[in-house]
């Protein structure tokens, strides 16, 4: 499972620099791409995305032990109800489309708005077959079935991938005046296969599982008001997420051509090495946290919410090091290729800069988070998610006043920042109170050695950026080369300093990964 979910996500990422190369960076063609595909994922995850993990499966998961029939005539109603529903507000974000388009992109002209409301016409329906692949992946889930959900996302990252070097390949243009009625189909329809053939894939997994495929009229049962119920902290946590993604997608459109580019393939590069290294602690934190807490075994809870968020950060700093001083040597490295204007990739890489910034923040705070849901606890994270959204709208709104047009986009991911860090302190003091104590001083103490260790790597990679990025000059052999020599003095600063101040932290992890090679 774990070398599935890195596959998918490492085409997924491929994507992305596979349209950016097709599309060009700088261009309106790619932001008017970029506005219409984030519409259809922005409202899965309002409507459902965020009810799934935490009241849906769980559902589904007690009707499989105490009903009959294992909770197939339970599953079968909950499934209509989604299709049904996601049917529905599908067609109601169709009829919808130009005002969404004007909520996440005022920044447009007039013919980049055209094209990205074309665009959303032919993607918005991804909305249903989001919702069949999540659902159907669920059920599989629910019946020991991990295969076919794990690797679906591969099959869709394929779908694009090939329509990408398809159109790099037959496509002369980055024009939206010069874009033609073909080009637009490949790039349309192209896209909403790669979501279809995910949904296909795990509903036909399904349906070979044994499990009766069928749409029920009937939906008595289904306790919606209990599912309503349920998951009314979570929608608002889900809503408030979502705002202050449709608030900086609207302040990088602002930005100009290649704003909403920026914006988007930096946060891209920023969500890797929390998805590789903080998800993977998690993912091994939680079981015992869980178990833990269900005990009420509070020290215990302390202390692997300790341990995890230092060996989390121990990991993420350096990372967070490179993305600051590298980020334009690794802007050109993954996306200044094809019909990419020069410009709009050195504007990129500022943006990534700026979100390394934000990196062990948002490590810190959403590990912590997860202390409540481990006590079923729904309500509190919810509020502070509502307070993060609000310093990210915050933040965006005062990009705008205070930079210049070119400099909006910058300041998207300094806000995320400052958000981050408001709901890593805010989270620390609540579990606190909840638990009494929370490791403090500890955490306080090795985050203080981190922050030195990075310091010590972030001069030695400055200055050998400042020293070899002249001689090497621009280009992606340039930024190669330089990214080749500032990166290893970089990390042998950070471990030297970190050997040096004991952080015990990071042997610990040495020490688990040579053992487990």
């Amino acid at each position: 499972m774990a070398v599935a979910t890195l596959v998918s996500r490492a085409a997924g990422f491929l994507r992305i620099v596979v349209l950016t190369a097709a599309l060009g960076l700088g261009t309106r063609l790619l932001d008017g791409y970029n506005v219409a595909n984030t519409l259809p994922n922005a409202v899965f995850e309002l409507m459902v995305g965020g009810l799934l993990a935490s009241v849906l499966i769980p559902l589904l998961s007690r009707a499989a032990l105490t009903e009959p029939d294992q909770g197939v005539a339970y599953t079968q109603r909950l499934l209509s109800l989604v299709v049904y529903g996601l049917g529905a507000i599908t067609l109601v974000a169709l009829a919808v489309a130009p005002w969404l388009v004007d909520v996440y992109a005022p920044g447009f002209t007039a013919g980049q708005r055209a094209a990205a409301i074309v665009f959303s016409r032919f993607f918005l329906p991804q909305i249903l077959f989001y919702g069949l692949s999540a659902c159907a992946g669920a059920v599989l889930n629910i019946r020991g079935r991990f295969a076919a959900p794990m690797w679906a996302p591969l099959c869709n990252s394929a779908v694009v991938i090939a329509v990408g070097l398809t159109y790099l390949a037959v496509a002369g243009t980055t024009s939206l005046a010069s874009l033609t009625r073909g080009q637009l189909l490949l790039l349309a329809l192209g896209t909403s296969a790669g979501v279809v053939a995910q949904a296909a894939l795990v509903v036909w997994a399904l349906a070979r599982s044994g499990f009766p495929l069928r749409l029920r009229l009937g939906l008595r049962g289904v306790g919606v008001r209990r599912i309503a119920r349920l998951g009314a902290w979570v929608l608002l946590s889900v809503v408030a997420a979502q705002l202050l993604l449709a608030v900086a997608t609207r302040t990088a459109s602002l930005s100009g051509p290649g704003g909403v580019s920026a914006y988007q393939n930096a946060y891209a590069v920023f969500q890797v090495p929390f998805a590789v290294i903080g998800l993977s602690v998690m993912t091994a934190m939680l079981p015992r946290l869980s178990r833990n807490a269900a005990r009420r075994d509070h020290e215990r809870v302390i202390g692997d919410l300790s341990l995890a968020v230092r060996a989390a950060s121990v990991v993420v700093a350096p990372i967070a090091v490179a993305m600051l001083v590298l980020g334009p040597q690794i802007a050109t490295l993954l996306f200044g290729h094809g019909r990419s204007a020069t410009q709009a990739v050195q504007l990129l890489g500022m943006v990534v800069a700026a979100f390394g910034v934000a990196l062990v923040p948002f490590t810190g705070y959403t590990i912590l988070q997860r202390g409540f849901y481990a006590l079923q606890d729904t309500r509190t994270p919810a509020l502070v998610t509502m307070a993060v959204s609000g310093c990210g709208v915050a933040g965006c709104l005062a990009a705008v006043a205070l930079l210049p047009p070119s400099g909006v986009v910058i300041g998207i991911p300094l806000a995320y920042a400052a958000a981050y860090t408001v709901g890593l302190l805010a989270t620390a003091v609540i579990l606190r109170r909840r638990l009494g104590r929370i490791d403090g001083r500890r955490l306080a103490r090795t985050h203080l050695r981190i922050l030195v260790a990075a310091a010590a790597g972030a001069a030695g990679a400055f200055a050998t950026v400042r020293l070899l990025a002249p001689i090497a000059g621009a280009g992606w052999g340039g930024a190669l080369a330089t990214a080749l020599g500032a990166g290893p003095v970089g990390a042998a600063g950070y471990l030297v300093l970190a050997k040096l101040l004991r952080l015990s932290e990071l042997r610990r992890i040495v020490n688990t990964a040579t053992s487990g090679a």
